[in-house]
């Protein structure tokens, strides 16, 4: 009996060293990670980076990890001297095949979300008398928002308002478009384009890992809903 106590004790004692160890290596691999994406994605801030399953370890000797989760709030991405902040990015890595020192990782597969304040579009139009906020659910089931601008008339400044359809092109762009201008555009020339010029845009969102596309984007009371999709996503270049 005396034996098998030492035994267990023993395997316990191991036991808690394996763990302890290996919440060590996650720990570091996980500041590392962070790091590596950072630096070769050109972020402002730093994401926060999850390795899930256990143990780590054996992970690591297989040069596979089951799923990686990468978090970033409020970060900025710039693309042809436009920027636009994101918040809320929020992005699942599954069969993250690497290399002992991290400097290649590559996710089979990825989704995730991302959200835009309004606020935030409303800075990303470059024009203070802008304002982008909710304009509710199109008959269509189409993402609308409300565009608010000042335009000069008769060289005076008239506020004027439209609806517009948030869509992504590309898979990597965001397009702003009024859905129709208002009717007394028609009467005065140039006035219909003066408006476009305040109320539609595009906004790349340039910066996120290689391989992730936008995919649907949803217009909520709180801002625009992004949702992200991606193959083979290179998470270091």
């Amino acid at each position: 009996m005396r034996a098998i106590r030492i035994t267990l004790i023993i395997a316990v004692i191991l036991g808690a060293l394996f763990v302890g160890a290996d919440r060590i290596a996650v720990y570091f691999a996980e500041e590392q990670a962070a790091e590596k994406i950072r630096s070769s994605q050109g972020l402002t801030g730093t994401p926060e980076v999850s390795i899930k399953g256990f143990p780590f370890l054996t992970q690591i000797a297989d040069s596979t990890l089951e799923e990686v989760e990468v978090k970033l709030d409020g970060a900025t991405a710039s693309s042809g001297g436009q920027s636009i902040r994101v918040s809320g990015f929020d992005a699942k890595l599954q069969d993250v095949k690497i290399d002992s020192s991290f400097s290649s990782a590559v996710a089979s597969r990825a989704t995730g979300t991302a959200h835009l304040s309004y606020e935030d579009l409303s800075k990303a139009t470059n024009d203070p008398t802008v304002k982008v906020g909710f304009g509710g659910q199109g008959a269509a089931g189409k993402s609308q928002v409300k565009v608010t601008g000042k335009v000069q008339l008769a060289g005076l400044p008239i506020e004027r308002s439209v609806i517009s359809t948030v869509t992504i092109v590309n898979g990597d762009t965001v397009r702003v478009r009024a859905d129709q201008i208002p009717d007394e555009a028609q009467a005065f020339p140039g006035l219909e384009r003066a408006i476009r010029q305040k109320t539609d845009f595009d906004r790349r969102i340039s910066g996120l890992p290689k391989g992730i596309k936008l995919d649907k984007v949803v217009a909520t009371q709180d801002g625009v809903d992004i949702t992200l999709t991606g193959s083979d996503v290179n998470l270091a270049g």
